[in-house]
């Protein structure tokens, strides 16, 4: 098991004027795997801006802009993140829902080997195993 040590004690995170946080079983539960990547940019971007109620406000043009995402990219990973139930939206604002129960099935497509060599790495990091080919 790694132990861990704060490296740098001065610039610990607090949570002041935002509060953007994800929990651990979005990792742990498979609700990661079951993005594809621009949902994941797009889910990432709308708890960064939410607040407390994860609540935003952010126009389609600004998150587009912001995220370098086309139209159509950025209305199907909404829908998407909508259809799993993990945002809800009402056109103008947003709203970050609490994970459900179950993450949703996964509709990736095949991955490629260096994404499966990433989540290989991750898994046995957050195992606390070293690298074992």
């Amino acid at each position: 098991m790694i132990k861990k040590r704060v490296l740098r004690a001065q610039r610990i995170r607090r949570i002041e004027s935002g509060f953007s946080f994800i929990p651990h079983r979005f990792l742990t539960d498979g609700f990661l795997s079951a993005l594809d990547q621009k949902e994941l940019l797009l889910y990432f971007f709308l708890v960064l801006v939410s607040d407390r109620q994860g609540l935003s406000f952010y126009s389609y043009d600004t998150i587009c802009s912001l995220l370098q995402l086309s139209v159509d990219d950025y209305i199907g990973a909404r829908d998407a993140l909508i259809e799993k139930d993990l945002i809800a939206s009402d056109g103008t604002l947003f709203q970050v829902l609490d994970l459900p129960a179950k993450p949703p099935s996964s509709t990736r497509r095949e991955e490629s080997p260096c994404q499966h060599e990433v989540r290989r790495l991750i898994r046995h990091a957050l195992q606390g195993r070293p690298d074992a080919r």
